[in-house]
């Protein structure tokens, strides 16, 4: 099943790999759910569904509670002459103005499937800045969208700081981390962090609370880079290692692959 959303990090790819490495349990948990693939490609009965991104949990609340009427109300956004520069600044600019909360949230659709590259960022006001993609005719996902509002409905959406939601977990959940990863180099340090940026402690935070949660007999996956600063951070683990494609560079002829590591943090059996 395939995220509705362009995202860097996109678990879609790997989720075969991911899911080999998931107990069973009542309920999923993720902290850094991005686009929410892992959470779509698993059938667990409950699932808490966390990022962040208030914009993006605004979504998903939104395209939870007023299903198709929601999906065909951002179809609407989908027209030929949306696709322009001059369209795509003037609905991005709605977007970071309105108080509109039902707007804001196909909006945010709108910019995702339109904008360059699937990226999401911010300026330091808060103000959505990604530029126009330039995009021939960008996919409208329907079928994707409806897929995700049945699935919501076993689902709980969260802006949370990752620690809040995953030391909410109790015994029979399951917890999987996407969170940002460490620069893709073999030979990263901690100085590799610029300020402002998920960085050395909050790398090691997480994997911290990880390895305390397993302790407690609540398992934790985590997805990263594999370099020299993930091997430290996860030496408590059980690790397991393989290439990916890197999607994220718009140059296509030179997107290489890098090694991607899942950290398991088993529980006590």
């Amino acid at each position: 099943m395939r995220p509705f959303l362009k995202w860097a990090g996109n678990k879609y790819r790997i989720v075969d790999r991911i899911r080999e490495l998931l107990p069973p349990g009542n309920r999923l948990i993720e902290p850094f759910a991005g686009s929410a693939a892992v959470f779509l490609n698993t059938d667990y009965a409950e699932n808490v569904v966390n990022d962040l991104n208030s914009d993006l949990i605004h979504l998903f609340i939104t395209l939870k509670t007023q299903g198709q009427m929601f999906v065909d109300q951002c179809e609407t956004l989908f027209t030929a002459d949306n696709n322009t520069a001059e369209a795509y600044y003037r609905l991005r600019n709605e977007f970071n103005e309105t108080a509109d909360g039902f707007r804001k949230a196909s909006l945010f659709l709108y910019l995702n499937r339109h904008g360059y590259n699937g990226l999401c960022r911010y300026n330091r006001d808060g103000g959505y800045n990604v530029p126009f993609g330039r995009y021939k005719v960008p996919y409208f996902p329907f079928a994707e969208m409806m897929a995700f509002y049945h699935q919501a409905q076993t689902a709980e959406f969260t802006a949370k700081d990752f620690e809040t939601v995953m030391r909410a977990a109790l015994p029979g959940d399951v917890i999987y981390c996407d969170p940002p990863y460490v620069p893709l180099s073999d030979t990263a340090k901690f100085t590799s962090y610029g300020p402002g940026t998920f960085g050395v402690q909050e790398q090691l935070r997480l994997a911290k609370v990880a390895e305390e949660l397993s302790q407690a007999g609540i398992p934790v996956i985590i997805s990263n880079q594999y370099n020299e600063f993930t091997r430290y951070a996860y030496s408590k683990a059980k690790l397991s290692v393989f290439e990916v494609q890197r999607f994220i560079s718009c140059d296509g002829q030179n997107r290489k692959k890098a090694a991607e590591v899942l950290a398991l943090y088993p529980g006590k059996r």
